[in-house]
């Protein structure tokens, strides 16, 4: 260190005393500006501005050309945590060479999103990798690892998971409240964040939108109480965008900004996002609540000190020293390393379904490709701009050879008539040269892409009245009645800020999506309304545009789209349906679906196309899974891929033709039916029997479920017993490729309890490995599970326990299809009743529920149960009165009753509970006569709007 050097430069020092030099250099007001995502520079320390925040979860996004890999929910079905870890790498060494031309690229990178996969109609089901936690934790474990670089000083890139806690609905996802019991938080949403904190790989989290038991994430005790406890690393809490302003706006949690600030920052949120890159706002919220006592510089203080930790581990204050500053676009972006690791990611993350015989493709066969999703290559709203970009069309042609392949998207042809003002609406020229040839939206980068704005470059469209000149549109149904329509030149109808009406938009998508329409039926003709701006299209002087009152159109089908496809499947010898989403409609951040169901319009597709040629393969492509019991019944192929990226065509042409066998496995349950389904707001997976854990029907592809082009036996499973607790679990199994090719096989071990206690699962995951075998070749997998894993979160003790007794394991290829199992004695504790005289009853810790609802104890830490609609029951099993008890006591606030019950017996106590008063965190205690002995059940049931936090029992 030079004379002129202060001590947080010298990379001599350990990082800590660099940090808290720095700390006590700054003033209170820079302090209190770096807690905001966009952090000015100290210009007279030399330290430079920073941002948290740049979305990478499956490529680089919103800052221009970057590869494209397959979406998370793909990424999952690929089992693979070696190839995801080198995923994670291509994507953070693509942030650091595109950060050397754009300084806007930030190396806080917001991802992975680890949310489980938990109900399908969920809108951000892409985002996630599974609904298993053992299996979500190991993809983002590696996903991490590869963001995060291996260096043991310095970070490529800062990865925060997504979003903390029990996040999985779009519908009022700002006000909703999950309701999630203690074993479900330790057993379940907890588990998907906790390994990947403890393997090191994360700076931090960012918390959810939704409040969990009433209480908003943006305060949630369990950052203190769970996540920091997980490690010793400084993790930094970084708010999602606009959620500290909820916490008074929307939530009505807090009276004031200022104390909701406060709430947030002591709670452990580090860097508020908020008002986008106007920091004032924030930052005068602090200094209030500074002013106000509700904080002291300790807070700040704290805060701060973890945002330094993550500069100076990206390098910001040793470039001589940081291994990654030298990534130059040159070596690091856009690489054919890059582009074939996105084919290989595409291709491993394919699932076959169903295969009776048609698949692999045979050579020489005529094959028509068709269907909505045919000639498409999706984006969604956390992808990168595309460089490459191949369709299954693309693909199809490629491997087969173009004169083999024919196409029909299969999209209806209408035009529209103008029945009030006459006429036939056309689409002009794009006007000018230049205007013809503007780049797709969002291609040269955006902080915020929700703020690009549609085009106004090009003319609107306008009214003629020959027909010749009638624009035939490709209209396609989404589902549930939301349509999109596209010009002769491949342009979607959009309107832009003016509105007008412009065949404009290359996709549809925005954070607003402005290219959708939904027609109403309107005097023996059609009103089209626009979903964007929820008016009516109409016919203006200057040209089509959106009013409050619309024109009545006749809508004029020149050609059903299954017409085309009929026509197209007849004449080939085999047919590929290609059919799914589109990731901006229907399903996506801000929106959940409503159904399992195939949109019609391309469910009649399907069918046209097999009752035409019955050698008919549907590929579905799509982010989420849908109920197609009717295809899998009538079709003899049917394959899934999530939107595989921009070499997605590639990859499916590849699996179809034989070249690659596939080896993709699903990474969450596909239900036969939406009445399979609990309401997307139960949280409760184990009361409401989700996932593959609890789900006591037939689903129609089952967890972990996919088929190969070869067949694989199963032999020789041998579990080495743990011993003593806090030891490991061995497995192996001898895996044999018994069929004709070469092929990836996923070994998955469940384990069950062979005596399962009540409501534990039906098997749970516990490894995996996805391996390679030639044809004829066989291996032995070996698997080692900490023995904890077997355990579960005990609510009679407060503590996770592994329970003494016979475990079964069992090898499988998925969680439906056991090959062999084994049991295992395992060394553990003895079932014990509940120490209720000592510790009393939490009311959140029950064994069974009906019609309650978990919530806030006090807006600072606890829970307490209230009924849903009016009236509830808790039922607590083996509770232990000892030799005796006189009285029992509940803690409740507001008002109703609160009637205790023996679980076999009659009422023993019963307490009118007056309103309290004081709002809803008023709590008082009241007391009745009521001797018991022994062990029993309890059964609790609540009247009115009651809030019942404990019940004592005593003399």
């Amino acid at each position: 260190m030079t004379p002129d050097q202060p001590p947080f430069r010298d990379p001599q020092l350990p990082r800590a005393a660099r940090v808290d030099d720095l700390l006590g250099r700054l003033g209170p007001d820079e302090k209190t500006a770096l807690l905001h995502q966009y952090a000015p520079a100290v210009e007279r320390l030399g330290v430079a501005a920073f941002r948290t925040g740049q979305e990478a979860l499956h490529g680089v996004a919103w800052m221009g050309p970057a590869t494209v890999f397959p979406q998370a929910v793909g990424l999952g079905a690929t089992w693979n945590e070696d190839l995801v870890r080198r995923i994670g790498e291509a994507v953070s060494t693509e942030v650091r060479a595109m950060r050397t031309r754009d300084d806007r690229v930030g190396l806080n990178v917001w991802a992975p999103t680890v949310n489980l996969l938990r109900h399908p109609w969920w809108g951000r089901n892409e985002e996630g990798y599974a609904e298993d936690p053992k299996l979500t934790s190991a993809v983002a474990v590696a996903y991490t690892r590869g963001l995060r670089g291996d260096h043991p000083d310095f970070w490529r890139t800062a990865p925060v998971l997504k979003h903390w806690l029990a996040h999985n609905n779009e519908t009022a996802r700002d006000t909703t409240s999950s309701s999630v019991r203690p074993r479900v938080l330790h057993e379940y949403d907890l588990r998907a964040f906790r390994a990947a904190v403890e393997a090191g790989a994360v700076a931090g989290v960012m918390p959810a939108y939704n409040l969990v038991n009433g209480r908003p994430n943006h305060v949630s005790p369990h950052l203190r109480a769970h996540l920091r406890t997980w490690t010793d690393q400084e993790l930094l809490v970084c708010s999602d965008a606009g959620a500290p302003s909820n916490l008074v706006d929307s939530e009505a949690y807090y009276a004031t900004h200022e104390e909701a600030t406060a709430a947030s920052l002591r709670a452990g949120v580090d860097s508020f996002t908020d008002h986008g890159t106007d920091a004032s706002v924030m930052t005068a919220r602090i200094r209030g609540a500074l002013e106000r006592g509700l904080i002291d510089e300790n807070d700040i203080d704290t805060a701060v000190r973890r945002q330094l930790t993550v500069r100076f581990a990206l390098g910001e204050f040793d470039p001589g020293l940081d291994p990654y500053a030298d990534i130059t676009p040159e070596d690091g972006w856009d690489t054919p390393q890059h582009r074939a690791l996105a084919q290989e990611a595409a291709e491993q993350a394919v699932v076959l379904l169903k295969n009776d015989g048609l698949l692999p493709l045979a050579a020489g066969r005529r094959i028509a490709v068709v269907g909505l999703l045919a000639d498409e290559c999706k984006l969604d709203w956390y992808s990168g701009t595309l460089i490459h970009r191949s369709t299954p069309l693309d693909g199809m042609r490629e491997r087969f050879g173009a004169d083999r392949v024919t196409f029909a998207e299969g999209a209806d042809r209408v035009r529209l008539r103008a029945a009030e003002s006459g006429g036939w609406v056309a689409v002009p020229g794009p006007g000018t040269p230049e205007a013809a040839h503007t780049t797709a939206r969002g291609a040269q980068g955006a902080l915020d892409p929700a703020l690009l704005a549609g085009r106004t470059d090009l003319p609107p469209l306008t009214r003629t009245e020959r027909d010749a000149d009638a624009a035939e549109l490709a209209l396609i149904d989404w589902g549930g009645g939301i349509l999109t329509l596209r010009a002769a030149d491949g342009r979607y109808l959009s309107v832009a800020e003016d509105g007008y009406v412009r065949a404009s938009a290359d996709q549809p998508g925005g954070w607003v999506v402005q290219e959708t329409f939904r027609i109403e039926e309107h005097r023996g003709g059609h009103l089209l309304l626009h979903l964007g701006t929820g008016r009516y299209v109409s016919v203006a002087a200057d040209g089509l545009k959106v009013a409050d009152r619309g024109e009545r159109f006749e809508i004029v089908i020149t050609e059903r789209g299954e017409e085309a496809v009929a026509r197209a499947a007849a004449d080939a010898d085999v047919v590929v349906v290609v059919a799914g989403n589109d990731p901006h409609i229907n399903g996506r951040e801000t929106e959940d679906r409503d159904t399992l169901a195939l949109p019609d319009q391309q469910d009649r597709l399907w069918r046209a196309a097999h009752a035409a040629n019955p050698r008919t393969v549907l590929a579905l492509t799509s982010a989420y899974p849908y109920a197609v019991a009717d295809a899998h019944t009538a079709l003899p192929a049917l394959l899934w891929t999530a939107h595989g990226g921009q070499a997605a065509g590639t990859a499916l042409a590849r699996v179809l033709a034989g070249d690659v066998s596939p080896a993709g496995r699903l990474p969450q349950t596909w239900y036969a039916a939406d009445t399979d389904l609990p309401g997307l707001l139960d949280y409760d997976i184990i009361g409401g029997r989700q996932t593959y854990l609890y789900f006591d029907g037939a689903p129609l592809y089952a967890f972990g479920h996919g088929l190969s082009y070869t067949s694989f036996d199963y032999d020789d499973l041998v579990v080495d017993p743990p011993g003593a607790l806090g030891a490991t679990v061995r497995a192996r199994v001898t895996v044999t490729n018994t069929g004709p090719r070469a092929s990836d096989e996923v070994v998955q071990l469940y384990v069950r309890e062979a005596a399962p206690r009540p409501h534990s699962p039906h098997r749970r995951l516990i490894g995996h490995a996805r391996i390679r075998l030639d044809a004829g070749a066989s291996r032995t997998v070996g698997l080692t599970v900490p023995t904890a894993d077997l355990g579960h979160y005990d609510v009679a003790h407060g503590a996770w326990t592994v329970p003494a007794g016979t475990y079964v394991f069992e090898a499988a290829a998925s969680s439906a299809d056991v090959r062999c199992s084994v049991p295992v004695a395992v060394e553990g504790e003895s079932p014990r009743p509940r120490p209720v005289v000592k510790n009393g009853l939490s009311a959140a810790d029950y064994d069974e529920q009906t019609g309650t609802a978990i919530v806030d104890r006090t807006k600072i830490s606890g829970d307490a149960v209230t009924p849903l609609h009016g009236s509830g029951e808790l039922l607590f099993s083996h509770c232990d009165f000892g030799d005796g008890v006189a009285a029992v006591s509940v803690e409740v606030a507001g008002e109703g009753s609160v009637e205790i019950s023996l679980a076999d017996a009659g009422a023993v106590a019963f307490f009118d509970v007056p309103p309290t008063g004081g709002g809803p965190y008023d709590y008082t205690t009241l007391r009745a006569e009521a001797p018991l002995t022994g062990v029993a059940g309890l059964r609790v049931t609540l009247n009115g709007p009651v809030r019942l936090a404990r019940i004592g029992f005593g003399d």
